[in-house]
């Protein structure tokens, strides 16, 4: 059962605390507490950083970026499943493919159509373009007991490669 939720997305995104609060009218624990920091975050850090004369290797392993790290995973860790909200960067798909390699659902909202598609996004639970969509998903989820598999694209993407002769 789905009960948090971490939501993935970009600090540049002000989309983030408004879906938190529409996912918390559904119910669930909606997790954004990282998007705290503003949109500025990562170039203050980065900033500091070459200041302190520290390079990229060097800020990763400050106490600082260690302890935001932690607070993240931590999250990532204590919530049942995640939702990346479009758009997001480098490290929200990292986030994404995190969760979904722990075993947790892992989906993906589209703010839009994307100009470039990309395949690779099959690796998410399931993908929306719709809130009520994913919401509805949610609620069947939480009300009926269904039980996610991550995975479950895999095996008729499996079934369908199964049926096509890929050779020359």
């Amino acid at each position: 059962m789905i009960k948090s939720i971490y939501i993935i997305g970009s600090l540049r995104n002000p989309e983030i605390p408004k879906f938190a609060n529409e996912l918390q009218a559904q119910g669930f624990e909606a997790f954004a507490d990282w998007y705290q920091p503003g949109p500025e975050a990562d170039d203050f850090w980065r900033n500091y950083s070459k200041e302190r004369g520290l390079t990229y290797k060097q800020a990763l392993e400050s106490y600082g970026a260690k302890s935001i790290f932690q607070f993240d995973k931590f999250h990532l860790d204590r919530c049942d499943a995640a939702i990346m909200l479009m758009p997001a960067g480098k490290s929200g798909h990292l986030e994404l493919g995190y969760t979904i390699g722990r075993g947790k659902p892992g989906y993906i909202l589209f703010d839009q159509e994307p100009e470039r598609y990309d395949v690779m996004v099959q690796f998410a639970t399931q993908v929306f373009f719709t809130k009520e969509d994913l919401f509805y998903e949610l609620k069947e989820i939480q009300n009926n007991g269904k039980k996610q598999n991550p995975y479950q694209h895999c095996a008729s993407i499996e079934r369908a490669c199964s049926t096509v002769s890929f050779s020359k």
